[in-house]
């Protein structure tokens, strides 16, 4: 349902564009229509397929990097407090400076290659899935600890079979955030300095005002920032299966089936 909903909004968006187009009739170079964006790609699909590829591995790179640092370090805040004091500020910091920033610094320490780029997505991944999994280690219901603590529970025999489990909706909620986010760190990386990926392509298509190639490129990146996000969907959807019952997509279509 979700995704034919996506679909649906796509197809919404794709018409009011050509509308646009139709009725105020911009230069091409101004804003490309639908059409145009679509020979642009058939025109060179070989070509964008293999710069997507580019792309999408420095996403999921970045991604599995930067989900289980932000991982790593949420769970040694709960489990060291004292350390987290000294490391979550750190954390705040690196998070306040804006991406342009670093990706530049980034491009210098690492080169041009892959390893910038999944550096800056890492960094863009880290911080919501870090700070979500550490805010649900933090709530965890005092009425719980008071009780396991009677029990004789340890310290991190808590941590790890309560507060944990008890943090896992957080964690997925931090992930799937993040999920869309992961492009960005990819082509904001390419965009500084890059031989090869969309961000490249932009840069290149947009230097020579090539704006239906720029959308194509676009487009493109549309559909994975998409696919990443169902994917992460479907992947975690084990990890809380009562938050299917809770979705009216699912039960509506459980309704409708029953009838």
């Amino acid at each position: 349902m979700r995704m034919s909903h996506a679909g649906l909004s796509l197809v919404a968006l794709v018409l009011l564009w050509q509308a646009g187009v139709s009725v105020f009739q911009p230069a091409h170079y101004i804003l490309p229509s639908p059409l145009a964006v679509a020979s642009a790609f058939l025109r060179q699909p070989g070509f964008l397929a293999r710069q997507s590829l580019v792309t999408l591995t420095e996403i999921i790179a970045g991604l599995a990097v930067g989900s289980v640092l932000g991982i790593a370090t949420a769970f040694g805040v709960a489990a060291w407090p004292r350390l987290g004091r000294l490391v979550w500020p750190m954390v705040l910091v690196l998070q306040a400076f804006p991406v342009f920033v670093l990706a530049p610094i980034l491009v210098i320490w690492f080169g041009f290659g892959l390893a910038s780029k999944v550096a800056m997505t890492t960094i863009i991944i880290f911080f919501p899935v870090a700070s979500a999994f550490a805010d649900g280690l933090r709530r965890t219901d005092r009425e719980i600890l008071d009780a396991v603590s009677l029990d004789g529970a340890d310290h991190w025999r808590t941590l790890t079979r309560i507060r944990v489990p008890l943090a896992i909706p957080n964690l997925v909620s931090g992930l799937r955030v993040a999920a869309p986010l992961a492009p960005l760190g990819a082509v904001v990386g390419e965009w500084v300095g890059a031989s090869g990926g969309l961000g490249f392509v932009m840069v290149q298509a947009n230097a020579r005002m090539q704006t239906d190639t720029v959308f194509a490129a676009m487009a493109v990146l549309a559909v994975l920032t998409l696919s990443l996000r169902f994917l992460v969907d479907r992947l975690t959807a084990g990890l809380t299966p009562w938050a299917a019952e809770a979705d009216p997509d699912s039960s509506s279509t459980s309704r409708s089936s029953t009838r």
